[in-house]
């Protein structure tokens, strides 16, 4: 069904597979109301509606999920790889099939347009069908011996439990990359969904459960991060710690499991140049440039977060760019438009403080720049000209849909200021010279570099980043790695 065929459908009473809204948590098979400190309201960032709540488990809830994983963990682990893959393909196709149900659950919960969540649920399905396939790919890798009558092998094994801790702003696409990847590989799993977006995962628990996953192999625990997270910081069952949120919350998590001495695999923030030299494309530029903005309300990791633009073009490239951001829709995701509401008050007030910093230190502001009419969530799509870098908007993420735009004059200029970070995910970049795109493209220090495009994610790609933008990688064979360990074997063949 297209997002317009959606529209007329307002709430979740009329979702065509009603039980894909779980108000529970789901550990051990069971569906379960218990939450030892009551219940966590989840409201529409929208209109501030109640969408339900679910149980806000505590840390011995949590163990206990992690313990029904542990006992899972050996007949799954010992399955044999194609019958892995034939539950995850099953699941897959769950997931394709309820896809307006799924999408209609994340604009209740998360806000974003819907037709931009019809285009998560295809992405989040696309990791269970990618690694439903590469199941029964983690081969045996021979070694050449280097020893008289030795026989040697190298293996790869399941490391047994994994935490995964997901985020708001991509509630279904996060936990399937990672789930997928781990169950493949032959782990177990419990997840931790955001707060303020788990009907998401729990429709994917829903879903799991009627592909025939063991009770056990897939838990969901609700509740409150710092109870329901330290607990699976602090079990030695969690072999693998799997977290996408805030560089900050990283670093918390990554001190809370060096008592465990676990695997992490970490997306953390981004702080995104966007760089256009005068010989691009020029429109082609501007329209990737809203893209790389704008898409998610700008409630996104690899959102560009910085515009630098050579200055022979500078100008025209802001005039066109705002002209573009001030004609963008605003309003609720079931109207289907161009920016959704900010996920809570906490995001506009962010918005809010940035452009008012970048005001006082001097910046211009080309279009919007203040709460939309729309309701107290709504930002509007709002553009600075002339941003100098000692401003906020130029030192730390903006999650949100405002865009700082600053000229340069030569490459190794601009190429400093965009490696001016610690976040070092995602890099975007436009000329027609294949020379300096080559030397763009190995100099800066970004763990993903976009050329003359916007898109670049998918299942095949491996998805992380550099510095502290995080640890590993996720999505592609890649991602599956850190699920496993490598086992040395030799054997006496004398």
């Amino acid at each position: 069904m297209t997002a317009l065929a959606l529209l007329q459908k307002t709430s979740l009473s009329s979702l065509a597979d009603p039980r894909l809204f779980r108000e529970f948590a789901y550990v051990g098979g069971a569906w379960t109301a218990g939450g030892a400190h009551g219940f966590v309201d989840v409201t529409n960032p929208a209109d501030g509606s109640r969408v339900g709540a679910v149980p806000a488990l505590s840390a011995a809830d949590t163990q206990a999920a992690i313990e029904a994983a542990h006992s899972a963990f050996a007949p799954w682990s010992a399955a044999l790889p194609q019958a892995r893959a034939a539950l995850l393909r099953r699941w897959f196709v769950l997931i394709a099939a309820a896809r307006d149900d799924l999408a209609r659950l994340m604009v209740e919960e998360q806000g974003k347009p819907l037709s931009e969540a019809l285009g998560e649920i295809d992405y989040a399905a696309s990791f269970v069908e990618f690694y439903a396939e590469e199941a029964k790919r983690l081969n045996v890798e021979s070694v050449t011996p280097h020893l008289p009558g030795a026989e040697m092998a190298v293996l790869r094994q399941p490391c047994g439990v994994a935490g995964l801790v997901t985020p708001w702003n991509f509630p279904t696409a996060m936990l399937t990359r990672k789930a997928a990847a781990a169950l493949a590989a032959g782990c177990t799993v419990v997840a931790h969904p955001s707060s303020e977006t788990p009907f998401s995962a729990l429709a994917l628990a829903e879903l799991a459960e009627r592909a025939g996953l063991p009770a056990g192999v897939f838990n969901v625990v609700t509740g409150h991060a710092a109870e329901v997270v330290g607990a699976m910081t602090a079990s030695p069952l969690v072999r693998v710690l799997s977290f996408t949120g805030s560089t900050g919350i990283g670093r918390l998590l990554y001190a809370q499991s060096a008592q465990t001495v676990k695997r992490l695999v970490m997306e953390l923030g981004g702080h995104a140049p966007f760089i256009a030299f005068a010989d691009c494309a020029f429109d082609r530029a501007v329209e990737r440039a809203v893209s790389a903005k704008f898409a998610t309300s700008g409630q996104d990791c690899l959102a560009a977060n910085r515009f630098y633009i050579e200055r022979p073009i500078y100008e025209r490239f802001v005039e066109a760019f705002a002209e573009k951001a001030s004609r963008l829709t605003v309003g609720p995701g079931m109207a289907d438009p161009d920016i959704g509401p900010l996920i809570n008050a906490r995001a506009v007030a962010k918005q809010q403080a940035q452009v008012a910093d970048a005001l006082a230190r001097g910046a211009r502001l080309a279009c919007g720049g203040k709460v939309h009419a729309a309701g107290g969530n709504f930002f509007e799509p709002t553009v600075l000209a002339d941003v100098p870098e000692d401003a906020a908007i130029f030192r730390e993420e903006t999650f949100g849909p405002v865009a700082a735009f600053a000229p340069f004059d030569r490459e190794e200029e601009v190429l400093a200021r965009a490696n001016a970070t610690e976040t070092g995910l995602v890099a975007y970049l436009h000329t027609s010279d294949a020379a300096r795109t080559a030397r763009m493209t190995r100099a800066l220090e970004f763990g993903m570099v976009a050329v003359n495009r916007t898109k670049i994610t998918g299942a095949p790609i491996p998805f992380g980043g550099v510095k502290q933008a995080g640890l590993g990688r996720e999505g592609s064979r890649h991602g599956m790695e850190a699920y496993t360990d490598l086992k040395y074997v030799c054997r006496d063949v004398g």
